[in-house]
This record gives structure tokens, C-alpha cells and sequence, in this order.
């Protein structure tokens, strides 16, 4: 029979037994109430049968509540038994508790129903107005009345009052399953009629209170009939979010019982009732509404908290560029959302297309964690309940809705309160996904697009190859690298017949994972050079086949050979460089070793080759360079190796020789062809002259060795004199290493000031008494002693040591010639005489140094004359009589000293600036040569002084010449002065 049939038939029937007790008189209406209440047990116990829900302990209870009531009722109205009536007074009684526990079980809906801490205060706020309402009608009258003297009087009210309480919570928790409906409505017609009946007990007659005891019947057969009955003993919904206008009006009235019982009780009775009571439950009640109106402050600030939440999520998730900062902003977002410092565990399961997690429905719920996907389970910290919320977006393009579920696993409490947000936060990281789903996929068919553009663009080939190395695909440069398609080919066809073996082998070895060597070359038939690359692509469905990239390097290849000839060639001659000479020389020894044959190495540098960029230029060096290079390849053999190691500096090498004797020929060879001129672009003709170095195998076996070697015997052929040649000797190295010492100690000699200056007079022939000193050096060495100067000047020329060191003795003349100055009579005051080289002279500011140092002395320019050597008179040495020039003018004398010696022209003192003239020593002998010096000299205004005057001959001889100055070993030897006083300059004549 259907339910909608049955639960007709038994309400007719209920309806008919109704009237019948109303009709029937007060001794009959017992049969008609334990009818129904029998009825009432059969139809519960049938129903809970049909519809088998799946706890029955609630309906059994029910059942046991209607038993206790029927047999109560029965018991209570059997005439003229006292004692049978109180026991069925009080098994009515207890049935009161026992529906109170059936509402109980029904509202725990289960283990995983939530508690509703509102609904709780809510419902206790009505108890207690209620309360305050039973006590002032009906509990404290009936205890103040004299004739009230059962305890069913007290007992039944307060029965009355439980089950008010828990049809209170039942009906502000929202029941929504029509069962449970019915049976709340069947207990309050129930409860009103008992009300009703002990507001009336004293003076009207008892059939409301059985006409509630039928409503009860009927509503809870009416309610175990219904489907919906199996709903109450499932976990209950959410509780309600916000404060409705029902529930806030029951509080309302509720809040107002007492000042109205108050107001009651003294219009109608004319007295105060007890007002201890009043109070307590008053207080009672404003304590209740106190609590409820704090939840709902604190479910606002919490609301709120949320609310920021939320939006912080929303701001991160919409920033969120992938899956794994979507699941970062959710997990902070619920920590957010969360009471502080409260233990979760969150687990973001997206769906995938293969697979996804299980499927979650469309809702949020709470459920245990035991029925979560196992995979999903582990990781939420052994949890008992998890909120389960799918990421659902119901419009999603690709028509599966579900994105993924969101996991949150925490105490339930927590989780009560948690699930709108959650589901608000599921939903913003719905489209999150969705968002970053759906750009991944533009990226890629932009890709796609990108990527097509290119192979259609690119300048590379690439070809798709299948198993027989025919061509399956060809990108359309092809045609032009190639110079036509060769789609459907065979590969090999394409590559030079020489190079197809190879071809062959890297084809095997692609396919066979050792993949393509980089850099693999080959020559194609269209004249090309083709660097190819590959990757086997046979596992991927979408290709199946090789795919190799060719690419035309031709011009690179050309560069690169262009460019490894220039790092290996000099750029102007064309000859090996350094690097690739000394390269040449290793392998050299090498197979020297092997074969006892001899290896030669020849350092060539050419003579006075600053004369020709300085005089012609550098363009005409540039070109004397690149004849000599031709000279020095053309005087080589075929195995031999000319290079070029920088600037004028050439070398050879020569092997395969058995002989030392051909390197020395070789050497021959190269000065006999530098000896004819060579033809310069604008017709002229200049001659090389070199020095050449030479050392071969029998003096050392590696290369720095041959080097170092071939260097020293150069500089031995430079001292030797020009165009020549010089071999490597032994005792060389010893003569370099104490150049080297030397320049060494000497350098530190000029940092430390480790000199000495000597004076030698220069006097006047007539009258034997000094004119000036001139100032000569002395080094004080710490091991040597004192040394002269001819054994480290040209050391310190070379250095450059000279310019430090000159400017020490011009400094220390100076404040000697001071001294003097200061000391001496004016009549008798000399001058001093230093020496200066051509680099001091070409040295920047050497003019104004010395302004400065005759400055600080405090002497005038003329106590300084400055003695220039006489090649400084050559055209090479243009440069520097401007500054001489420049000095003179200011006052300081210029001498040429050891003149006579040289080849310099009369015409040369003419043009330069210039006061004494210093006749060489090794002039004092040739008579002629003097008068002819001392006439020159008279006749250009200048000054002679003669060197070397060693004996009276000499000072004879130069008087009757009519020499006015002389200095040398007749006069003194050079002396330490500094200090000396006027008596010892300048001694009294006898």
C-alpha cells in the first residue's frame, strides 16, 4: 500500500476515534483513548518497518513514550482505585522524559551533526519564559492553594516544561523533514492541551487533555508512515547563518514574560507574585539573551574576518600564475578563516583529465575522513571529520563542471562555521583554475602558432626522415639552401658522395642514442657547407621519425678559417705570430727526438728602425716591414717557418737539418737578401739592416730554453755592431744574468739614494783657478763599493733609470752649488756642470724640473750648465732643442761635451743653442784638430773647455792655441766638495 494511502486510512481512523471520545460520556472515553493509543503503537512500529531508517533507537523510544502513555491514561481512570491511579499518573509521567529523549536523539541527527550554539540559548530563552509563566499560573498557585495537595499537580507542569524546552530547540533548528514536523506539531497540541487542562483543573472538565493525547497519536503514526522519517536520524545541515525575524520575535516575547506576569498578576489578583522566583528567571532569561546577543558580536567580528579573508584570497588567486600558488593562497586563506592558532590540514585535489579526485557531488558537506579518497585521507593529520567542497563552475566551456575538491580537515566545531566561506573560497578558486586553464591553453596555441611561424620562416632546413633515410618533410627553405625540395628523396642524395659513409654512420648513431656529435659538417652537392643536427623522435606518435636540422654555414666556415689564420698569422706580413712559432717549435723538438735531427731558431732585429718611422714615417716602416718579411721567407727553405713576434723583431725556425752549421747559413742567407734595397710605393729605395741571434739544438731541448737562448745571442750581435750575426755561447748567460743584477740592484740604488756626486774643477788655463765643477756620479754599491759610472750608465739608459736618476744628481749639484753660493765671495762663485741624456731631454716637463730645482736651490741659471752629449746633434734628435732652447733662454749655459770625436758639421753648432764647446780627450793630441776647434768656437761666440788635460804639455799646448779652459787629472781628480770651504777651493797663491 502506498505510504500517501496508509497515512490517509490512519488519520480518518484517528479523526473517528477522536469524535467518538468526544461524544462518547466521561465513563467510556477510556476504551476510545486506549484504541487510539494502540492504533497509534501499531502504525509506529509498522512504519518504522516499511521505511527502515537507519538508526530505529529514536522510534523505539517513540513507541516505548506511546505505551507508557496509553497504559498510563488506562490505569489513572479505573474507578475507585487510588493506588492503580498513581501509578498510571506516574507512568504518563515518564513518558514525558522518554519523548523529551526521542526529541533529543532526533536533533543529534548522528554522530556528525554539528552543535548549534544558538539554536541552544535560543530555545533555553524560551524554556525559561515559559518557566516564568508556568510558576506564576500554575506551579506557584497550586502550591500556595490549600486544596492542592497531589504531586501530579507539581509533577506534570514541570514535565510539561522539559518537553517545551526541547520542542523549542527542535523547532528553532529549522526542521525541515515533514516527520518531524508532524510530530513536533502533535506534542505542542499535545503540551497545550495539558496546559490548558491545568489551567482549568479545579473547575471544567478533562477532555482537552484527551484530545491532545490523540494528536500525539496521530502525529506520530502520521510521522512514521512518512518517507521523510528516515531524514531525522541523518546528520543535520548547517546551522542558520544569521538572526531571523521569527526567531528574534520569540526572544522578543520570551525577554517580555516577566514585566507582563508582574503586570498580570496585579491587574487581575490585585498582588505581587513571588518575586524571588520572577527575579531568578528573569536573570536567567537577560543572562540567555545577554549570551546569544554576544555570539552574534562575535559571529559578526569573525564574519568580518572572514570577509578580509576572502578578499586577501581573491586579490592573491587572481595574482596566481599556477596551480601551485592557488593551492598556497587557499591554504593561507583558510588558516585565515580559521580561530588562530587552530590545528588543520588542507589538500587541494585538482582533476586531471586521466584522473581526478572522487567525486564530491556539488555541495559542501562535512563528512568522515574514512570515506575522503584515500589518497587524499593521508595527509589530512588523522582528522575524524573533513569538509569535502567541490570547485564546481556550472558554465565551464569545456562541459565538465567539477575543477577539483577542496579538502579542509580540523575539529568539528570549527568546521561548522567554516563551510560558507569555504564555499565561497572554493568558488574564487574555481575560476582561479579555470583562469590559469584557460591561459595555459591560449599560451599553447599561441605556441603552436609561434612555433609553425618559425619552421615556415626560419633559414634553417629541417627535414623529417623516415626508417630508409627518405625524407618525409622538408621546411620550405629547403628550396633555397638547397636549391630545391627535396621532399621524398633519399638523404644521402643530398651530401657530397665522399662524405655519405659518414653520413651513414651518424644517421646509426642518432638512432641508436648516441645522438649527433656537435658541429657535424658536411658538403652538399649545391656547393654548400651544411652543419646539421638531429633528435630521435620515433617514440613520439605526433612525428615518428627523425628530425634533422641543416643549417648553411658555409660564410661561417670561411670566417672562422679567416679569423683561426689571424689569431695564428701576423695581420701586415702575413707570417706566423708568436703563438703559432713557438707552437711550431714544440712539434719541432718533437720529431727532433725522434730522429737526432738538429733544430735552429734565429732571432732577427732590424737596426736603427726607429730612424725610418721617425724620419719617413709609418707607413714607410710599415712597408720596409713587409719586404723584409718577404726577404726573410725567400732566404727559408720549405720546412723552415718565418715569423713576425711584434713591432721590428722577426724569428725563423729551421729544422730537419743534421748539421748547426746550416743554421748558421740560413742566418747568411737572410742578411745576403737584406742586403739588396728594397722598393718603397713612392719609388725609393731603403736598405734593412738587421742583427740576428742564433742557437740550435745541441745547446738545449725545449723551447723556452732555444728562446732565452736565441735572445741573448741577439743582444750579443747588437753590441757586436750591425749586420751581423752572432751563435748562442755559454759564457752569454752569465754576462746577461749580471746585466740583469746589475739593473736590478740599480733600480734599487735609485729609489734609495745610494749615489755619491764627485766635482772636477774646470779652471782657467791663465790662471789655474776654477771656473766651475762639473758633477760626475758615483754609485756606492753595498757589495762593490764604489763603481763608476761607465760600468751602469748604459744600463740606466736602457731602463730608463737615467731620468729618475739624473734628476737626483741635478737636485744634489744644485744645493751644492748653493752652498758654495752662499759661502764664497762674488768674484769667486762657480757654476756647476751636470750631464744630461737624450731621455732626460725627451722626458715631459724636464724644463720646467729643472726651473723648479734651481728654484728651490735658490742659485740663478747661470750657476748651471748642462752638458749634451755630441750625437745629440744628429738630425735623429731634433726633437729635443726646443727644450734646450727653452732652458737656454731662461739662463742655464748648454756645453756639448766630447766633441770632436764624432762627425758632427760646423753647421750644426750654428743652428743649435748652444755656449761651451768640450773638446775630447782624445783631441789633445792632434794639434791641427784643436786650433781647428778653438777657431770655430771663437768664431760662433762660444766657449771651449778642454777634457782630459793630463800634463803641462797638454796646458802648453792649449794656451799657444789660445784655449781658454781646461779640466782633467793636472788640475785634480773629481773630489767630494760638498761641505769644503772657500780656503779649500780656492787656495792663496804662493
Amino acid at each position: 500500500m502506498p505510504a500517501r494511502w496508509a497515512a490517509t486510512l490512519f488519520g480518518g481512523w484517528m479523526a473517528v476515534l477522536a469524535v467518538l471520545f468526544v461524544l462518547a460520556p466521561h465513563d467510556a472515553q477510556t476504551p476510545v483513548r486506549l484504541l487510539a493509543g494502540l492504533t497509534a503503537v501499531v502504525v509506529v512500529t509498522l512504519g518504522v518497518r516499511r521505511n527502515r531508517p537507519a538508526h530505529r533507537f529514536p522510534w523505539r523510544m517513540l513507541t516505548t513514550a506511546l505505551v507508557l502513555s496509553v497504559a498510563g491514561t488506562a490505569l489513572y481512570r479505573l474507578p475507585a482505585d487510588t493506588a492503580l491511579a498513581d501509578v498510571g499518573s506516574l507512568m504518563v509521567l515518564v513518558s514525558y522524559p522518554v519523548l523529551a529523549a526521542v526529541l533529543v536523539a532526533f536533533l543529534r541527527r548522528g554522530a556528525g551533526a554539528p552543535r548549534d550554539r544558538a539554536a541552544l540559548l535560543d530555545s533555553l530563552t524560551v524554556t525559561a519564559g515559559v518557566a516564568l509563566l508556568s510558576w506564576s499560573f500554575v506551579i506557584g498557585p497550586n502550591l500556595q492553594d490549600a486544596h492542592a495537595q497531589t504531586w501530579q499537580q507539581i509533577a506534570f507542569p514541570l514535565a510539561d516544561l522539559l518537553l517545551v524546552g526541547m520542542l523549542a530547540r527542535l523547532f528553532v533548528s529549522r526542521v525541515t523533514a515533514p516527520a518531524g514536523r508532524l510530530l513536533g506539531a502533535g506534542l505542542l497540541v499535545m503540551l497545550l492541551g495539558d496546559i490548558g487542562y491545568e489551567m482549568s483543573l479545579l473547575d471544567g472538565p478533562t477532555t482537552v487533555v484527551g484530545l491532545g493525547r490523540f494528536a500525539l497519536y496521530a502525529a506520530a503514526g502520521l510521522a512514521a508512515l512518512h518517507p521523510s522519517m528516515v531524514e531525522l536520524d541523518r546528520p543535520a545541515g548547517l546551522p542558520a547563518a544569521q538572526l531571523g525575524r521569527g526567531r528574534l520575535a520569540l526572544l522578543g516575547i520570551a525577554s517580555m514574560m516577566a514585566p507582563t506576569v508582574l503586570l498580570v498578576r496585579m491587574v487581575r489578583d490585585g498582588e505581587v507574585p513571588d518575586l524571588t522566583v520572577v527575579a531568578a528567571l528573569s536573570a536567567l532569561t537577560f543572562l540567555l539573551v545577554l549570551a546569544r546577543m554576544a555570539d552574534i558580536m562575535a559571529g559578526h567580528r569573525q564574519a568580518l574576518a572572514r570577509e578580509r579573508a576572502l578578499r586577501e584570497a581573491s586579490a592573491a588567486l587572481v595574482s596566481a600564475a599556477d596551480t601551485d600558488e592557488v593551492g598556497d593562497a587557499v591554504r593561507t586563506a583558510v588558516a585565515h578563516l580559521l580561530p588562530p592558532d587552530t590545528p588543520h590540514s588542507v589538500v587541494l585535489a585538482v582533476a586531471v583529465a586521466e584522473s581526478g579526485p572522487t567525486d564530491p557531488g556539488t555541495t559542501a558537506r562535512i563528512v568522515p575522513t574514512r570515506d575522503v579518497d584515500w589518497a587524499v585521507s593521508v595527509r589530512l593529520d588523522h582528522f575524524p571529520m573533513t569538509l569535502v567542497c567541490p570547485l564546481v563552475l556550472t558554465d565551464r566551456p569545456t562541459g565538465d563542471p567539477l575543477l577539483g575538491v577542496l579538502h579542509v580537515a580540523a575539529a568539528m566545531p570549527a568546521l561548522a562555521g567554516l563551510v560558507r566561506s569555504i564555499e565561497v573560497l572554493a568558488s574564487q578558486a574555481a575560476l582561479a583554475l579555470e583562469r590559469i586553464g584557460l591561459s595555459q591553453e591560449v599560451i599553447r596555441r599561441n605556441s603552436e602558432t609561434y612555433f609553425r611561424t618559425l619552421v615556415q620562416k626560419t633559414s634553417d632546413v629541417i627535414l623529417i626522415v623516415d626508417e630508409d633515410d627518405r625524407i618525409q618533410y622538408a621546411s620550405p627553405s629547403a628550396a633555397t639552401v638547397l636549391g630545391a625540395d627535396p621532399t621524398g628523396s633519399h638523404l644521402h642524395s643530398l651530401i657530397v658522395v665522399a662524405e655519405r659513409s659518414r653520413l651513414t654512420e651518424a644517421l646509426a648513431d642518432l638512432r641508436t642514442g648516441k645522438g649527433l656529435a656537435e658541429g657535424l659538417d658536411f658538403r652538399a652537392e649545391a656547393e654548400v657547407v651544411l652543419e646539421m643536427h638531429g633528435q630521435d623522435l620515433r617514440a613520439d606518435p605526433t612525428v615518428a621519425a627523425l628530425v634533422l636540422t641543416l643549417r648553411d654555414v658555409t660564410e661561417r666556415r670561411r670566417l672562422e678559417a679567416e679569423l683561426t689564420h689571424r689569431v695564428f698569422h701576423d695581420a701586415m706580413t702575413g707570417l706566423a705570430n708568436r703563438v703559432l712559432f713557438h707552437d711550431r717549435l714544440g712539434h719541432a723538438l718533437q720529431r727532433g727526438a725522434r730522429d737526432g735531427s738538429v733544430v735552429g731558431v734565429l732571432f732577427i732585429d732590424l737596426d736603427d728602425f726607429k730612424k725610418v718611422n721617425d724620419t719617413l714615417g709609418h707607413a714607410a716602416g710599415d712597408q720596409l716591414l713587409v719586404g723584409v718579411a718577404n726577404r726573410i721567407a725567400g732566404a727559408l727553405r720549405a720546412d723552415d717557418t718565418a715569423a713576425r713576434l711584434g713591432g721590428d723583431e722577426f724569428a725563423a725556425l729551421v729544422e730537419n737539418v743534421q748539421d748547426p752549421g746550416a743554421v748558421e747559413e740560413t742566418a747568411q742567407r737572410i742578411l745576403a737578401a737584406l742586403a739588396e734595397p728594397i722598393a718603397m710605393d713612392d719609388g725609393s729605395e731603403l736598405t734593412a739592416v738587421a742583427s740576428i741571434g742564433i742557437t740550435t739544438t745541441p745547446e738545449a731541448d725545449t723551447a723556452d730554453e732555444l728562446l732565452r737562448q736565441a735572445d741573448l745571442a741577439l743582444y750579443v750581435a747588437k753590441g757586436a755592431g750591425k749586420n751581423q750575426w752572432r751563435r748562442y755561447q755559454a759564457h752569454l748567460h752569465g754576462a746577461m744574468v749580471e746585466r740583469l743584477e746589475l739593473r736590478s740592484a740599480l733600480d734599487h740604488a735609485v729609489h734609495e739614494g745610494h749615489f755619491l756626486l764627485a766635482y772636477q774643477p774646470i779652471v782657467d788655463l791663465q790662471t789655474d783657478e776654477p771656473v766651475g765643477f762639473e758633477a760626475l756620479v758615483r754609485w756606492h754599491h753595498p757589495t762593490r763599493g764604489v763603481i763608476a759610472p761607465a760600468e751602469f750608465l748604459e744600463v740606466a739608459e736602457e731602463s730608463g733609470l737615467v731620468v729618475p736618476m739624473g734628476r737626483w744628481v741635478l737636485d744634489q749639484a744644485l744645493r751644492t752649488a748653493a752652498q758654495w753660493w752662499r759661502t764664497l765671495p762674488r768674484s769667486r762663485r762657480p757654476y756647476v756642470s751636470v750631464n744630461v741624456s737624450a731621455r732626460q731631454l725627451r722626458d715631459p716637463g724636464f724644463a720646467d724640473q729643472v726651473k723648479q730645482s734651481l728654484a728651490w736651490a735658490g742659485v740663478p741659471p747661470k750657476a748651471l750648465m748642462l752638458e749634451l752629449s755630441e750625437p745629440l746633434l744628429g738630425d735623429a734628435h731634433e726633437a729635443i732643442w726646443p727644450v734646450v732652447a727653452d732652458l737656454r733662454d731662461h739662463g742655464v749655459r748648454i756645453a756639448i761635451d766630447d766633441f770632436g770625436t764624432g762627425t758632427s758639421s760646423p753647421n750644426a753648432l750654428r743652428r743649435h743653442p748652444i755656449d761651451v764647446v768640450k773638446i775630447d780627450k782624445a783631441c789633445l793630441d792632434d794639434l791641427p784638430l784643436v786650433t781647428g776647434i778653438v777657431a770655430l768656437a771663437r768664431s760662433l761666440d762660444l766657449t771651449v773647455i778642454a777634457e782630459g788635460v793630463e800634463s803641462t804639455v797638454h796646458r802648453d799646448l792649449l794656451l799657444r792655441v789660445g784655449a781658454p779652459l781646461g779640466q782633467g787629472y793636472l788640475f785634480s781628480s773629481p773630489l767630494d766638495l760638498t761641505g769644503f770651504s772657500a780656503d779649500y777651493l780656492f787656495p792663496a797663491r804662493v
